[in-house]
């Protein structure tokens, strides 16, 4: 039993871990994509560590982690947000994004504006019964083939960042550009690209609530719940390099019993389990009602610089198989970069845990 967890716990993890094959309708069908929603919306209604060890569990399970990425970005971005605070009609949509037959995504990056909400200048103008949306997203996860867009604009330019507003925006809304997919380091399982609003024209009903509110609310549940992907990976390949290490022979001896080798590999265990602790209080605090920001930032901090560098550490021990594209460990490493960036980088990390200390 794995330590800690309950029977159902186990059961649900072992499910997705073990499912084989993973496609977004599958995803929809494990409850990955619906984890955190309440169940009268189609969700599993589970709260934050039981969602976030959903997460590891698929992180484990599916060698494509930019698809589970993906999913990530369309639950706590699109779905969890228009469940806390949409109206009657957007959470109708919430059924569609559960069982995969939607795809949503969070249009907030802008090129000079990232975690920093009041820099946004995208605008919402009043318009009528609505508004005219005006301004570029510039990287958007899911963006290329998105159904639903949670986005961001400024309502109210003297109030800073909460002038803001969030908006729900169905895909071919007339104004609404999305580009093709760009290239990125790594990720390729989830499609990124920009978003545009040209004079988009959106009716009342598609305000979704206080920017600020709504992006905070979002971004503690990702920070938290989606860098449990990253456990999940970093606990497979651990397992990998532990295979490796005790098959492979260099001067006749296995490369496990070089101290040097052996003491790396515990060292990888030992990052994996520490940001494992720190990533379950965040998402216990969470489920406390408590705002947990100082949790979250820290544990978002140390399981993104620890996928790095167990990445690293796995090429190292790999050395020139590691370092070819078709033995899929350079991937990991790949992969494990974005980490250091998406919501919020470890700079800004650290900026909120300093502000959480009083510094």
């Amino acid at each position: 039993m794995e330590f800690g967890q309950t029977a159902a716990q186990r059961d649900r993890c072992r499910t997705i871990r073990d499912a084989g094959e993973y496609d977004w309708q599958r995803l929809g069908e494990l409850g990955v994509l619906s984890a955190a929603i309440p169940v009268e919306h189609g969700g599993r209604g589970l709260g934050a560590l039981d969602t976030a060890l959903v997460f590891e569990a698929a992180g484990y399970g599916c060698h494509d982690t930019g698809l589970i990425f993906a999913a990530g970005a369309h639950l706590f971005a699109v779905a969890l947000p228009i469940a806390a605070f949409g109206s009657e009609s957007q959470k109708k949509k919430l059924p569609g994004l559960c069982d995969g037959a939607l795809i949503g995504a969070n249009a907030m990056t802008e090129p000079d504006a990232g975690s920093d909400i009041g820099a946004l200048k995208t605008t919402a103008v009043r318009n009528g019964d609505g508004y005219v949306l005006n301004g570029m997203k510039s990287f958007v996860s899911n963006g290329p083939i998105a159904d639903v867009y949670v986005t961001y604009a400024v309502t109210d330019p003297t109030a800073g960042h909460l002038g803001t507003t969030g908006f729900v925006v169905d895909a071919g809304t007339p104004g609404l550009v999305r580009s093709e997919p760009f290239g990125k380091l790594g990720m390729n399982g989830c499609a990124a690209g920009t978003v545009e609003f040209r004079d988009c024209a959106v009716p009342e009903d598609a305000v979704l609530g206080n920017g600020s509110l709504v992006f905070q609310h979002g971004m503690l549940w990702e920070r938290a719940c989606l860098f449990a992907i990253y456990l999940g990976v970093q606990d497979r390949l651990i397992e990998r390099c532990i295979r490796h290490v005790k098959q492979r022979k260099q001067f006749g001896r296995r490369l496990s019993d070089f101290q040097s080798v052996s003491n790396r590999i515990v060292d990888m265990r030992l990052r994996l389990e520490s940001a494992r602790l720190l990533l379950y209080k965040a998402c216990w605090a969470i489920d406390q009602n408590d705002l947990a920001v100082l949790p979250a930032a820290l544990s978002k901090l140390a399981v993104s610089q620890a996928a790095v560098q167990t990445a690293l550490d796995a090429v190292e021990l790999f050395g020139g198989r590691g370092y070819q594209t078709g033995e899929g460990i350079e991937e990991h490493l790949r992969d494990a970069v974005g980490g250091l960036i998406f919501s919020g980088t470890s700079d800004i990390q650290r900026q909120l845990a300093a502000l959480e200390l009083g510094l």
